[in-house]
């Protein structure tokens, strides 16, 4: 069975149990101000996990595209992608773990074929100081399955990923680590669980690729969650079933189920090959390099794996509607196409490379996802423009070569060079020579402490990058929502219907919006916007929601959504209608959205308040962006 199967009898798999298959949501997550990508299945459902009503219904399941850049330095070993799909079901306070774990073991399984005994299990080993239990539960179903197929399950505690080095495996089966391991929370362990949160243990299941032999640099014994290789996590089904509170942690009324299992991990389960590379959704991209560089990948294997992830992840990018550009999730596409380009010119290949390899990558997914169809040619010249452009830079950058001070090539310079225009380092040193320029003999010391820097700034700010999922839900990120849609209607008021949103981000200090339209918005139409806002604030219009078939919402009703959003069949159209107007009367602001909001618009303008834009500008080609406050 191929990826593409996997995918598809697991959402079939589900659906079968009453599941509603829903669409995965875009790469740019909406209205999320923590992060700048879908980095996890979850994400894009936190406001359900949290109590708000999904118009799907309670069991959900979907295959979610992801992206997570903190991950670009690790590209190049056999197990980590910066783009995978996420595969996720849930219970929203509907089913719990007897029929979550029988479902999954039925699936990988019977559906998939893994052999049983490559698979092992973790499980929550509890918390005497917060007094939480052990998992045993969890663990006895996982004991029962097993035993349908003649295996004994045998358990062992192990406690921390350290112990586990210390103690190994001895002949278990089911493993019960502490909460660093299986406790899922935003942040972490039981103690870090943010007040207010839902939190609970989580139960994972490992595969075992025994041709694959220990490395004792990692520690002397290995277990499920040891780095050498030899286990993959495949598979992960969280519990969450407390709320964090002041006293301690209190049991959910209604706990919810989260499954996140990546597909490309399953699949190389499937295949029982440790090389994710040789699955059937990334080996056709490594058999084209191989056409077009006439090179092997055993010879050659590091640069066309950063090649096939990275232009995977960039193509999604593009399918979305992201643009290379130097700022936020454009900047990120720029280094990944940037890393890859650069990774074809080391095989040799130094023409016609995007519109060679991205229709490879498309004709994978078509199929399955017909957005990738559908925007197939944009994606094809939105990269070959961005491969144009860097190559014009890479001929800039050997110009610089010649240009730096006399005092030669610093280890700063070449810095600059590598993080500003994308110049190869090993290609500076290189030119150096070439042109006689002096090279400081300490140069790759300060190049690399400038880089550690600029790689510990980078994780501070992807720290989280899926725990921030939960963020967003206080009153002042509220209004912020809130204003957002009342600006969104003011805009197209103004300006005219082609103004179609194309993201956002909102913080507890100001709203950004991005929105379509071809050119500079004049003082004027700004000043236009922000009196119909606040007019409609002062109305005190009414917020609320009402559920619709999506081709009724869309079509019918006219409600507004955003660029690249894809809906299952039943959406959540949130209302702002002036509480005076007739019935029959259109409200301001109709518009697809999960929330949240506020109840009334007068929230808005608390402690004399107004709306207030303070800057526009361009974002990138045919999009504008407009940042905004309540001051």
């Amino acid at each position: 069975m191929n990826a593409q199967d996997i995918r598809n009898k697991y959402l079939s798999h589900f659906k079968n149990q009453g599941h509603v298959i829903i669409p995965r949501a875009n790469m740019v997550p909406y209205n999320e101000p923590s992060v700048l990508f879908t980095g996890s299945g979850m994400q894009p459902l936190i406001p359900y996990l949290l109590g708000e009503k999904h118009p799907e219904g309670t069991r959900l399941v979907d295959s979610q595209t992801c992206l997570r850049a903190q991950d670009i330095e690790e590209i190049g070993d056999n197990r980590h992608t910066t783009f995978f799909e996420m595969l996720g079901n849930w219970s929203l306070g509907d089913y719990y773990k007897k029929e979550e774990i029988n479902w999954l073991f039925d699936f990988l399984v019977n559906v998939v074929g893994l052999d049983p005994k490559r698979l092992f299990i973790t499980c929550y080993i509890g918390n005497e100081e917060f007094g939480i239990p052990k998992d045993t539960e969890a663990a006895g179903l996982w004991i029962d399955l097993f035993k349908t197929q003649g295996i004994e399950a045998k358990t062992v505690d192990i406690g921390s990923e350290a112990d586990g080095y210390a103690k190994g495996m001895g002949d278990g089966k089911i493993f019960y680590y502490e909460g660093k391991k299986n406790w899922w929370s935003r942040n972490g362990a039981e103690k870090d669980t943010p007040i207010g949160d839902p939190c609970g243990p989580d139960t994972e299941v490992f595969y075992l690729f025994d041709q694959v032999e220990h490395d004792t640099k990692w520690g002397e014994h290995c277990h499920p969650n040891c780095d050498c290789g030899r286990f993959i996590e495949i598979a992960n089904s969280v519990f969450m079933a407390y709320k964090r509170t002041e006293a301690g942690f209190e049991p959910l009324a209604k706990p919810n189920v989260d499954f996140g299992g990546g597909l490309e991990r399953i699949a190389s389960a499937a295949i029982d090959s440790p090389d994710v590379f040789k699955i059937s959704l990334l080996w056709p991209i490594i058999e084209k390099l191989e056409q077009l560089s006439h090179k092997t990948y055993d010879s050659h294997t590091e640069s066309m794996r950063v090649i096939a992830d990275h232009l995977r992840a960039a193509t999604f990018l593009a399918v979305d509607g992201v643009a290379p550009s130097n700022k936020e999730q454009g900047y990120v596409m720029r280094r990944l196409m940037r890393r890859a380009i650069l990774r074809a010119f080391d095989l040799g290949i130094e023409q016609n490379f995007m519109q060679e390899v991205v229709p490879v990558i498309a004709d994978l997914y078509h199929n399955d996802y017909p957005e990738v169809a559908e925007n197939r040619q944009k994606v094809v010249d939105v990269l070959m423009k961005e491969e144009k452009v860097f190559r014009q830079t890479l001929r800039k950058g050997k110009a610089m070569v010649g240009k730096l001070s006399a005092d030669g090539l610093t280890g700063k310079e070449v810095f600059v060079l590598y993080d500003t225009y994308g110049f190869p380092v090993e290609l500076s040193i290189e030119e150096a020579t070439v042109q006689g320029v002096k090279i400081s003999d300490s140069w790759r010391e300060e190049f690399e402490t400038l880089m550690a820097e600029q790689k510990a700034r980078s994780q501070t700010a992807s720290k989280g990058a899926f725990k921030g999922g939960l963020g967003g839900h206080t009153l002042q990120h509220k209004k912020y929502h809130t204003a957002t849609h009342l600006m969104y209607q003011a805009l197209r008021d103004v300006l005219g219907d082609h103004v179609v949103q194309n993201g956002s981000n909102i913080t507890e200090e100001r709203l950004r919006f991005d929105f379509s339209h071809p050119e500079k918005v004049t003082a004027e139409q700004l000043k236009q916007v922000e009196d119909i806002v606040n007019r409609e604030i002062e109305k005190d219009l009414q917020v609320s929601y009402a559920e619709y078939p999506t081709k009724v919402a869309r079509e019918e009703k006219g409600a507004l959504g955003q660029f690249g959003d894809r809906y299952g069949e039943t959406v959540k159209v949130y209302s702002m209608k002036d509480p005076k107007s007739s019935a029959d009367e259109r409200p301001f602001s109709f518009e697809i959205c999960g929330g949240p909001h506020v109840d009334h618009t007068l929230q808005l303008l608390e402690d004399g308040k107004r709306f207030k834009i303070l800057k526009e500008e361009a974002s990138s080609a045919g999009i504008r962006r407009i940042k905004a406050v309540l001051q």
